[in-house]
């Protein structure tokens, strides 16, 4: 008898391990023995990132299509001090309505195991317990699906393949006014909107902050426009006030902006298609045929709406009298890169607020206060770099947030700051440079809307709007600072190989129509450590030379590759792009290693295999 199964590099998977324990089992506390006969996906993530909370997206129509064959395990994976909370993470498995298992790995044990370099990573496991492939990004979930596929065959025909249901036990909803609310608006009237993002509803609260005067929107994920009680949103997030009196809603999830008429509660579509925006969409056109990605917050600044484009790092513009949307600034690489906004280089934006002439905005992902001038340059007041964070204030070059996403424009000119992960409130006094501390105290803030001489504050994890009167001198606390808890990768000085591992998906090929169908970038903090092999090209393999003078920093590096499906008579085949950003910390040391694998897709071969 012949073997039919195709032939994979496996290797055996190590136990699953976290300190924080596990969630959405109802207690139940699982090891991969438990878990055999069934495939499963780990999904290494942490909350703050947002090509994670695609992934999440992305895996829900595999969940219910293979639901009784496939485990879904969401190994959480923290960045931020904040992310290693168990709390923190059970809030943001609710928040996000992740509904299927997730272990809480806080000390980063199972990521270390599996060798993770990169949020989010994907790792398939065989039902006899076998790494089978593993992919880093988003855009794989096509090949898994396959994937997948073949393995329910191959061990339905072997025995080893368990049916049945799996060990997602749903929480307990919660009865509050709000759930994880994100950004909130004051309306002319004095009442104030609320995006209650993780019920996918706007809910309009009085001058109180408390009472319900209505509800816009089903309450369940959809992308229907319609009356207040037929419109549907997907994890609504930023809103922002037109010169008609209408209200835009950044539809997240949607990934698109909507149309509030406050006098009927009337919801329309004012840009996106509903499908997340990748690499070769447009950039610009006709707004309701143009892809976006994750627009998290809007502001009206010189005229148009600005829109904090998250899911690819970019500030977009909508202009509401064109009915156009366009880039405005950033070039989809994460960092922190000041200068003409087609050159500056952004990590997940997700607050904007507008003064006359500044646009200010929370850059999250690299604990950064920012803005951009009339002349279209980007400038940081606060912030160095998508590895340093903490809670520090006083001038502005030293001082330090953890992962804001909102800021506010005061009467005085400074800006109110909602340092989400301190639990903080913020202040930037432009005038001295200086940075202060508001409140403490509050929970995962988000947003803040003034309201006379108060400031009310979205408090996102404790699910209320609470209104703090502007202190007139702030808050003093202890400075700490952090650096990310990913332990450095020790390199040999000198040269080293960097091999980005892309194998196409079963079914298909690199797509080279339109010329070279991969890309890599490579830069590094700081600058020197890189003698050679810094810059852009097609080969997704590079020798590298790193300055034995440098003793540590961060390697950063993006890749790029499509393909499609392999099928000579289909003239128009089903294409996809995969990509993915590292940013590895290194350590040069003597002895180290002189080769730094990345897998985008598939796995590396030089890796011992077993079974």
């Amino acid at each position: 008898m012949t073997d039919s199964a195709p032939r994979r590099a496996r290797v055996r998977a190590p136990e699953l391990i976290g300190k924080g324990g596990w969630l959405n089992t109802g207690e139940t506390q699982y090891t991969l023995a438990d878990l055999r006969g069934r495939i499963v996906v780990l999904d290494f993530w942490t909350f703050c990132c947002i090509n994670c909370l695609h992934v999440l997206d992305e895996l829900r129509e595999l969940e219910e299509k293979h639901r009784d064959t496939l485990v879904v395990i969401g190994v959480h994976s923290p960045k931020f001090v904040h992310e290693a909370e168990h709390q923190a993470v059970a809030d943001a498995v609710e928040r996000y309505g992740v509904a299927h298992p997730v272990l809480d790995d806080p000390e980063l044990a199972t990521w270390k195991q599996y060798a993770v370099r990169a949020w989010p990573t994907l790792v398939v496991i065989d039902p006899e317990g076998y790494v089978v492939a593993q992919h880093a990004g988003e855009g794989h979930v096509h090949a898994i699906e396959r994937l997948v596929t073949e393995l329910e065959a191959e061990h339905e025909a072997k025995g080893t393949l368990r049916r049945g249901d799996g060990p997602y036990v749903p929480p307990e909803p919660e009865p509050t006014t709000l759930r994880f609310p994100g950004k909130a608006l004051l309306l002319p009237s004095g009442t104030f909107l609320v995006s209650d993002t993780t019920r996918h509803q706007l809910v309009e609260l009085a001058g109180d902050a408390e009472t319900v005067v209505r509800r816009i929107g089903a309450g369940t994920r959809g992308f229907t426009d319609g009356g207040p009680g037929e419109a549907t949103f997907n994890e609504p997030q930023g809103l922002a006030l037109l010169d008609d009196g209408s209200v835009v809603v950044a539809d997240t999830v949607n990934h698109a902006l909507r149309r509030l008429d406050p006098a009927t509660g009337e919801v329309t579509t004012l840009a996106g298609t509903g499908k997340q925006w990748w690499q070769g969409s447009a950039t610009s056109g006709p707004a309701r045929e143009v892809d976006l990605s994750s627009p998290w917050d809007v502001a009206v600044f010189g005229g148009k709406v600005w829109i904090a484009m998250a899911g690819v790092h970019q500030l977009w513009t909508y202009d509401p009298a064109g009915r156009t949307v366009a880039v405005a600034a950033g070039t989809t690489n994460e960092g922190l890169v000041d200068g003409p906004a087609a050159e500056a280089w952004f990590a997940q934006p997700s607050g904007l607020a507008a003064t006359a002439d500044r646009l200010w905005l929370a850059d999250s992902e690299t604990s950064a206060l920012r803005w951009v001038d009339p002349d279209g340059q980007v400038h940081t007041a606060v912030g160095t770099g998508l590895f340093d964070f903490g809670h520090r204030d006083g001038a502005a070059g030293q001082a330090l947030l953890q992962h804001p996403l909102g800021v506010t424009a005061l009467p005085d000119g400074s800006v109110a700051v909602a340092d989400t992960y301190n639990h903080a409130l913020r202040r930037y006094d432009p005038a001295t440079g200086e940075v202060t501390t508001l409140a403490t105290d509050l929970r995962e803030p988000s947003d803040a809307v003034l309201a006379g001489g108060d400031i009310v504050v979205v408090e996102s994890a404790r699910h209320r709007l609470t209104r703090l009167r502007l202190p007139e001198e702030a808050v003093r606390v202890e400075s700490v600072a952090h650096r990310t808890r990913r332990a450095a990768t020790e390199v040999t000085p000198g040269a080293l190989r960097l091999d980005v591992i892309f194998q196409a998906p079963a079914g298909q090929k690199l797509d080279t129509r339109y010329g070279p169908s991969t890309r890599l970038l490579v830069s590094a903090t700081p600058p020197e450590l890189l003698l050679k092999g810094e810059g852009a090209d097609t080969d997704l393999s590079r020798d590298l030379e790193l300055n034995p003078a440098v003793t540590e920093g961060v390697l950063h590096v993006s890749a790029m590759a499509a393909s499609c499906d392999d099928d000579p008579a289909n003239a128009y085949p089903a294409c996809h792009v995969h990509q993915q950003d590292w940013g590895v910390p290194v350590r040069l040391t003597e002895g180290g290693a002189d080769r730094l694998p990345l897998v985008l897709a598939g796995m590396d071969e030089t890796a011992p295999a077993q079974g």
